[in-house]
């Protein structure tokens, strides 16, 4: 059954729902992701300045960085050329191209719709859209029973299992080991709430992110001379005129709109539930930023990990090695055997970092249903501690299957709440250009001029 339904999904629906919309959203929108590419920076310098008590711009990008950078980076690429061919990486940038509009609005949206809390801090995302632009709360509702099951349930368990089955392999520290770390270390900052998940994300992820950029610059200037037959291998093996890899343009395609919505999380609704948290002064600032969020997870990231691989001998075709061990091997022929072990521990740094974002979507989900309930938080952490643990000592074949659906039928629910909430949102974008166009540098939201939408008062304060 959970193998019929992802192929129903993958194979026909989201492929052609993700790509349509995809270029509905780009063209629509005058190519955003690039119109305001060069502002993704000017926005991160303002955002350290930000306001005492809120998550700024930029540690909102670290969250959503450290959610979207995980096993999908390494381990999901390695799956996706194994199964797909080096065509699949083709298509993982064209996802990752288009995603980056889709991005835009869903983050957008987060912002213009999210919730003042009682504390001065902002929630937000698909939900809160839905219930408030859309009035469909039983909608809403679903949106985040799903949310919880794929990233607060799922995801955890797989992120767990991929950094144990690594570490075994390359250090042989036994899984239970493995799991007990990562529970204690989890513990103590999801206990710590929303600002020390932020905190520690901000640290970690550009520390994380640029050490394996680096790690692939060394592997790509070592091998200059490969790059061409690289990239040609790629083109060819994406339109099926590669003969040598089994499956051809359809599985090409497949896989790397599968592994790369995995990977960015386009369209999906997750990243929404952290750029609503931020503190901005226009809704489309935090749109721009978590587009910039796309482009790093799948354009760099995500090719990072595909030349390492491609310019490897590691990959044949019709080989069965996949997976994280596929990346280790690959760089640890580039640069020796202490490239297996880089590789454990950068996994392991991107997939606990995604564990933490992964718990905060679930809480999120949470809120939705019941702000007030403290000893339901409580349990849900438990929970989570309890799926971390159990998620390192199982073979999670099945729950991968399973997370794969849940993660479809998710992607499906907000897709269709973008379609209905496109037009606010390119109202939205036309006031940010507006103000760009009348010489004004920092666009400033006028709740004023959108009193016709349900927007939260406090979280916009009407001038």
């Amino acid at each position: 059954m959970l193998s019929f339904l992802n192929d129903l999904l993958w194979g026909k629906v989201l492929i052609t729902v993700l790509i349509v919309l995809g270029l509905l959203f780009t063209i629509s929108s005058r190519f955003v992701q690039f119109r305001y590419f060069g502002r993704m920076f000017s926005i991160l310098t303002q955002a350290f300045h930000h306001q005492a008590g809120h998550l700024s711009s930029f540690q909102a990008l670290a969250l959503s960085v450290a959610g979207r950078v995980g096993a999908g980076n390494i381990a999901g690429v390695a799956v996706a050329i194994s199964l797909g061919g080096p065509g699949a990486v083709f298509w993982m940038w064209i996802i990752g191209l288009m995603g980056m509009a889709t991005s835009f609005f869903e983050c957008s949206l987060a912002q213009l719709y999210k919730n003042a809390e009682s504390d001065g801090t902002f929630r937000g995302g698909p939900a809160y859209y839905i219930e408030r632009g859309l009035g469909q709360k039983w909608l809403a509702g679903l949106f985040s029973l799903l949310l919880l099951a794929t990233f607060g349930f799922a995801f955890n368990a797989l992120q767990s299992y991929t950094v144990a089955s690594s570490f075994q392999d390359a250090f042989g520290i036994p899984a239970f080991a493995t799991g007990i770390g990562l529970v204690v270390v989890l513990g103590l900052i999801i206990f710590g709430g929303i600002k020390r998940i932020a905190d520690v994300a901000e640290i970690v992820v550009p520390v994380m992110a640029l050490g394996y950029f680096a790690a692939s610059v060394f592997v790509i200037a070592t091998n200059l001379g490969e790059l061409p037959g690289m990239f040609t291998m790629i083109f060819k093996s994406a339109f099926g005129l590669e003969p040598a890899f089994a499956g051809g343009i359809g599985a090409a395609i497949l896989m790397g709109v599968k592994r790369g919505l995995f990977s960015n999380e386009a369209g999906l609704g997750s990243a929404p539930n952290v750029a609503a948290v931020a503190y901005v002064p226009h809704p489309v600032n935090q749109g721009v930023v978590q587009s910039f969020s796309v482009f790093i997870d799948t354009l760099i990231l995500c090719s990072c990990t595909a030349s390492i691989i491609l310019l490897s001998s590691v990959f044949q075709p019709g080989s069965e090695m996949g997976g994280v061990a596929m990346t280790q091997a690959a760089l640890a022929e580039h640069v020796g055997e202490w490239g297996r072990g880089f590789v454990s521990i950068a996994l392991m740094l991107f997939a606990f970092t995604s564990i933490m974002y992964n718990y905060y979507l679930g809480e999120n989900s949470l809120n939705f249903f019941s702000e007030e309930n403290k000893t339901l938080f409580t349990v849900y952490r438990i929970v989570t501690l309890g799926l971390v643990m159990w998620g390192s000592l199982q073979d999670l074949g099945t729950v991968f299957g399973f997370a794969d659906v849940i993660m479809g039928l998710l992607a499906l629910v907000n897709l269709a709440a973008l379609v209905m909430l496109f037009k606010t949102g390119l109202r939205v974008m036309k006031d940010f250009d507006q103000q760009i166009a009348s010489g004004i540098d920092k666009p400033v939201f006028d709740a004023a001029k959108f009193s016709d939408l349900d927007i939260d008062p406090k979280a916009w304060p009407r001038t």
